[in-house]
């Protein structure tokens, strides 16, 4: 009885050790929550940077975004705005000329991957007169993968300096984003962007519920 007992604990112990071994070959993920691992806010932010929504009530939660390292302005202490407007582009791709250009001009520009390169929508939404440019997956088809990346780079479809910042929401959240604004009839959404996030724990913030980062 006595070495059966110790016989499971030996299994427990190995089976652990086992458990903790793989989770230390596993490369942590752009949505890993890194709850009891150790790291701070400052390792699991890295390079990206936050706004946060004020309005509507529906969408006011931080939120996270992956800046364009290869073209266009910084998210830096020279950039902030506040109770900015996110206005959605017309057309919501941001590959042809900008219509609501009136609503777009002196705010934040949100448009959505796809049909030509981060680099021509950046372009377009400056010649709109957009202090920046955030862009999100489809509303019909999100994917919080890598590999978006690769739109980042410039399809020399305009010869233009590109000056204003632009960067990539994650995940679910653009379309969320946009389908909520559609739903309220509401042409943008007031944000404030950067927000500084280094120094709150990362269960302590104010994430959107069909998310985990």
């Amino acid at each position: 009885m006595f070495s059966n007992k110790y016989t499971k604990l030996s299994y427990v112990v190995l089976f652990t050790a086992l458990f903790f071994s793989f989770l230390g070959e596993v490369s942590p993920g752009a949505n890993d929550l890194h709850f009891h691992d150790g790291s701070t806010s400052a390792d699991v932010i890295g390079g990206d940077v936050f706004f946060e929504i004020l309005e509507p009530p529906e969408l006011r939660y931080s939120y996270r975004i992956r800046p364009a390292k290869d073209f266009g302005g910084t998210f830096n202490s020279t950039f902030r705005m506040e109770k900015a407007r996110l206005v959605p582009t017309d057309p919501i791709n941001s590959c042809s000329d900008i219509s609501n250009s009136e609503e777009v001009d002196g705010n934040i520009a949100l448009a959505e991957r796809g049909d030509c390169s981060f680099v021509f929508k950046t372009a377009v939404a400056q010649i709109a007169g957009a202090r920046a440019i955030i862009i999100t997956e489809s509303i019909h088809r999100w994917d919080d993968s890598l590999d978006h990346l690769i739109e980042m780079v410039d399809d020399n479809r305009m010869q233009i300096d590109v000056n204003i910042p632009s960067a990539f929401l994650l995940g679910r959240n653009g379309a969320t984003i946009i389908r909520t604004l559609k739903k309220l009839h509401l042409q943008y959404a007031v944000i404030n962007i950067p927000v500084n996030m280094t120094y709150i724990p990362i269960n302590k913030m104010n994430q959107p519920p069909w998310i985990t980062w």
